[in-house]
């Protein structure tokens, strides 16, 4: 008796293991209607603190402090008054696009992390300058697209690495919705979404960088050897600034993709098809994932996998690298992906505008 109960003692005494800290995080700009997602998914999480929320409109501060049930100490009028009294590790970026690179830069300038939403801003020449701000100062910049966390296209993408496709001769992307104004953004959203100046152009850059991310990943980073695109605006009353539809055509060495952006989708899409020397797969929807390997079998439908933490959010992915424990690098949220999808969408956007094609060829 004496022995158990020193057992239990010593096993009482043992420490727990320690769960890391969540990582601080703060938000700049609250213009961009996804910061709804991140702030319906904050609570259910642990591996990030939100300590500060940057946002000079107070019609807007007003709106998600009370949704949300913010405390009004979290808000500031800059992000060098949020830095004078808070001590984030990264920032969220919910701004228009074009706020994207000076943000950037200013987090370099105080060794702040940074994620931002799609795309990763306006142009090659920005993209190059954020990469550079990147380097010299030593901070992760990271893009958080939605279909990053589709289990559906990380089983494609698996089958594909497993060589159950053969060689990939063809990526298909669908992605879009009825528009904008017709799902009934808000104004601050639907205000730079119809700006070129403040997105880059209209459907093209808003989900034509869907497709663009997705096969630079799976070409492994390649660059396409040339960019063919077309848009047009099929709706000028509702959208007179800005394409609402494109088809952007990537040439790569061996393959091709085409990227089908639009805001003029009968409802929401969000697809994908590879096809490859040996069979093909298509990503139906964020789960489900149609495959066939034989022209003697019909096609199945399965379901993916779900995505194993790190990988199954941007929160759990972003904590995961600010704490070391992944290190991104051709992935779909990494920086070296994201400029190539910007040489991309430049080119797009050129071709468009010239109606040529685009030759590239591979940045430095």
């Amino acid at each position: 008796m004496p022995f158990l109960i020193a057992l239990l003692l010593a096993m009482t005494a043992l420490p727990l293991t320690a769960q890391p800290a969540p990582i601080r995080v703060a938000i700049v700009g609250l213009e961009h209607d996804h910061v709804v997602g991140f702030l319906d998914a904050f609570p259910h999480q642990h591996d990030a603190q939100l300590v500060g929320i940057v946002d000079a409109n107070p019609a807007l501060r007003a709106k998600y402090e009370r949704q949300f049930h913010l405390s009004p100490s979290l808000f500031y009028n800059s992000l060098d008054d949020l830095l004078a009294h808070r001590d984030p590790q990264a920032l969220l970026v919910y701004t228009s696009i074009a706020q994207h690179r000076p943000i950037i830069e200013a987090a370099a300038a105080h060794h702040l992390d940074v994620m931002v939403e799609k795309p990763l801003t306006l142009s090659l020449a920005d993209a190059l300058a954020i990469r550079s701000a990147a380097r010299r100062s030593g901070i992760q910049v990271l893009v958080n697209y939605e279909t990053t966390w589709y289990a559906s296209n990380r089983d494609v993408y698996d089958l594909a690495q497993e060589g159950r496709l053969g060689a990939i001769r063809k990526i298909i992307v669908r992605d879009g919705h009825q528009g904008p104004k017709e799902i009934g953004v808000s104004p601050e959203f639907l205000s730079w979404l119809t700006d070129p100046a403040q997105n880059g152009a209209g459907a093209l850059y808003d989900f034509g960088c869907y497709g663009a991310d997705l096969a630079t990943w799976f070409m492994h980073g390649e660059t396409p050897l040339s960019v063919t695109a077309v848009a047009q605006t099929d709706k000028p009353r509702i959208y007179p600034r800005v394409d609402d539809d494109a088809t952007v055509i990537l040439r790569y060495r061996t393959a091709q993709a085409v990227l089908l952006p639009s805001w003029n989708w009968t409802f929401g899409v969000k697809d994908m098809e590879v096809y490859g020397t040996s069979g093909y797969a298509f990503a139906l929807n964020p789960t489900q994932v149609q495959e066939r390997f034989s022209e003697s079998a019909p096609s199945e439908t399965v379901t993916a996998p779900p995505l194993e933490p790190p990988q199954d959010s941007s929160l759990h992915y972003l904590a995961a690298v600010l704490r070391g424990q992944i290190q991104p690098h051709g992935d779909l949220t990494a920086l070296d992906t994201n400029v190539i999808v910007m040489q991309i969408l430049d080119a797009a956007r050129t071709s468009v505008r010239t109606g040529k094609t685009i030759p590239l060829t591979p940045l430095p």
